[in-house]
């Protein structure tokens, strides 16, 4: 490592040949980004590699539109050329442009988390376990069954994950879908298969960010690519995202896996406050299966100012945290763009979103994984999702997916037994699922036990003929009201459809890609909320976490096992720690000592009594365990006196 004064940051001087493998572990705000610049500017202009053959590329959206963005900042004669993508993103072009898909018959429609809960009840249904154990074989399928890191993607060993794996690929093909984790699979198939394949040739250098956050699948897809040099970044400390199989192991065990690797670390935190540093060094070290690497402050840096506060409520919480963003944005100390609101659940995110919009202070909230939610069970509960299925079939009455969650929607286990039977028809008679649903309807098609599917349907007709004639705005209204609470986020989507007279089809795209691909943006002139996971890569002078409490900063599954449970925490702990480093100048932690005892239930939140219908809650342990630089809290009146000099 060397200093470069006229680059104003850590500049990678690596000896040995461009090919060498090149592992860089970067903490928080420690020049990551710019250190694989300096490497792109390196093989471009002293290597002289060819930039159409460079690939650079990563897990999440947020972190390859960084990417795409220094790079075309670089000032460097064929930049332009350098392919970035996400991991999935180049997995669905390559099998694209090579036919694979069109070869299998298999129908690129993905499912949404909502539409894969259907998809788990009929796999229960067929003996294979229930929800739960179906969900766990379901992860562990989109990651190769590739559970740990020291597993090899490929094939299930073991006979019940090849008849899950079976029964799972015969209802995506009925079903005309895949799964978003299909692609590395099939990706790793591909290329497997393959080898005079031109994506097995197309790459000389291959450079991976954020690369703990890749599970083993997904290495061993950028391995295959990887004909010459391979260079890896990341943060064994920022690995969240273990529902996907992606463990820190990953980037720690990288230079043993990989002879010859060059390993170099960047340590010091040119973004945050000295106290902060000290802050997450304390907390991260209550990981025992960690490196004991710690993060460095910068000279340069302030000692920063960090709070720690309670308040009696969600709704006090929320009127207060606005009023601190609100006063300091009039007072000129800050603009909203820099303010980041993280919450562990979107309920604490949405009170605090409505507090600053109340105020006058511009606020948007990102909880798109979170606008589907809703027990399926219950039609009262699952407004949403059925608007999205009707959505979705106004536009295309042949999609089985939203057909078979719409007939299962209300009923208590989403009419699992008629649909198997509705499906054994089809795959025998030929019969699409609509066109035997006719049948049912007109009487010239018998099934036993099929009645609610047939009540379903006849109300699907009846919508469609509702809404047929509608587009635009007016559609909008009919299907998402503004008068209902769930429907406003989601209507939010029509804003960005450039025609005004769109159709279902452009409605219902909007929607599906603003869940499942939500854009994170990062210059803009308001106020951000969104969860803890979404902060990752962002940065703001005044970061507030609210909803500090047990139960939800860290969840606890009671029903896993003691390691588990521990994996878990730890996992939880670096989502934290993730959370705390977005800020450069302020970190304000917000708990409260009560909230609806209902409320408290369904998020799962610890609480120690419920009197009233009040339940009080207990401060998250994690903000104990950031050391002694961590203030003692303060109630929301004193930190309104202490910082703006008002308790209103």
């Amino acid at each position: 490592m060397k200093w470069d004064d006229d680059l104003k940051g850590p500049a990678l001087q690596i000896a040995g040949t461009p090919n060498s493998p090149l592992c860089v572990v970067a903490g928080p705000g420690t020049g990551k980004t710019f250190a694989l610049m300096r490497r792109l500017t390196r093989l471009i202009e002293v290597d002289k590699a060819d930039p159409s053959r460079i690939l650079a590329c990563t897990f999440t959206r947020t972190a390859a539109e960084d990417i795409t963005r220094a790079v075309a900042n670089l000032g460097v004669t064929g930049a332009d050329d350098i392919a970035t993508q996400t991991v999935h993103g180049l997995c669905f072009s390559m099998l694209s442009s090579q036919d694979v898909l069109a070869a299998t018959g298999r129908v690129p429609r993905p499912l949404l988390r909502f539409e894969e809960r259907f998809l788990l009840q009929d796999l229960s249904k067929a003996g294979l376990g229930g929800v739960r154990d179906a969900g766990k074989k379901l992860k562990a399928f989109s990651a190769a069954w590739a559970r740990l890191q020291h597993e090899q993607p490929g094939w299930p060993q073991d006979v019940n994950d090849q008849q899950f794996q079976a029964a799972l690929l015969s209802w995506l093909k009925f079903h005309r879908a895949m799964l978003i984790g299909e692609l590395i699979p099939e990706g790793i198939k591909y290329l497997r298969l393959n080898a005079q394949s031109p994506y097995r040739t197309a790459f000389d250098h291959v450079l991976v960010d954020e690369y703990q956050d890749l599970n083993r699948a997904e290495q061993q897809l950028v391995e295959y690519l990887a004909n010459g040099s391979l260079v890896v970044i990341g943060d064994e400390d920022q690995s969240i995202y273990s529902f996907k199989h992606a463990h820190p192991e990953g980037i720690v065990e990288f230079p043993k896996s990989h002879p010859n690797t060059e390993e170099a670390g960047l340590d010091e935190c040119r973004r945050c406050p000295h106290k902060v540093v000290a802050m997450a060094n304390a907390l991260i070290q209550h990981n025992t299966t960690r490196s004991s690497r710690q993060l460095k402050p910068f000279a340069g840096n302030p000692a920063g100012e960090i709070f720690s506060v309670q308040w009696p409520g969600m709704a006090e919480e929320a009127a207060g945290i606005a009023t601190f963003i609100k006063a300091r944005a009039d007072a000129g100390t800050l603009i909203p763009g820099n303010v980041l609101v993280l919450a562990p659940r979107r309920e604490f995110g949405y009170l605090v979103r409505d507090e600053l919009i109340k105020a006058g202070v511009s606020a948007h909230s990102f909880f798109s994984e979170e606008l589907l939610d809703g027990n399926p069970k219950d039609l009262a509960e699952s407004k949403a999702q059925q608007a999205l299925a009707l959505l979705i079939l106004l536009a295309d009455p042949d999609d089985r997916v939203a057909l078979r969650c719409w007939c299962g929607f209300g009923n208590n286990s989403l009419a699992d037994g008629a649909w198997s039977r509705l499906r054994t028809h089809c795959e025998t008679s030929g019969d699409s699922p609509w066109q035997a649903l006719e049948k049912l309807v007109d009487g010239t098609l018998t099934l036993p036990h099929t009645g609610y599917l047939v009540t379903r349907f006849n109300a699907l007709k009846a919508e469609i003929v509702r809404l047929d004639a509608l587009r635009g705005q007016a559609l909008v209204d009919a299907v998402l009201p503004s008068t209902e609470a769930w429907a406003v986020p989601l209507a939010e989507n029509a804003k960005g459809i450039e025609d005004e007279d769109f159709g279902a089809q452009e409605l219902s795209d909007a929607i599906r890609r603003n869940v499942s691909q939500p854009e994170m943006p990062t210059n803009v002139d308001y106020v951000r909320v969104m969860s803890l996971h979404k902060s990752k890569g962002l940065t703001s002078d005044l970061v507030v976490v609210c909803g500090c409490l047990d139960g939800l900063i860290p969840t606890v599954d009671d029903e896993a096992t003691p390691q588990e449970q521990q994996r878990s925490l730890e996992e939880q702990r670096r989502l934290f720690y993730v959370a705390i480093t977005r800020t450069k100048k302020t970190l304000v932690l917000s708990s409260v000592t009560g909230i609806p005892a209902a409320l408290a239930f369904k998020m799962r939140a610890r609480t120690n009594r419920t009197v009233g219908g009040v339940a009080h809650t207990v401060t998250s342990g994690f903000v104990h365990e950031l050391g002694p630089e961590c203030p003692a809290a303060i109630t929301g009146a004193q930190f309104l006196s202490a910082t703006i000099g008002t308790t209103a």
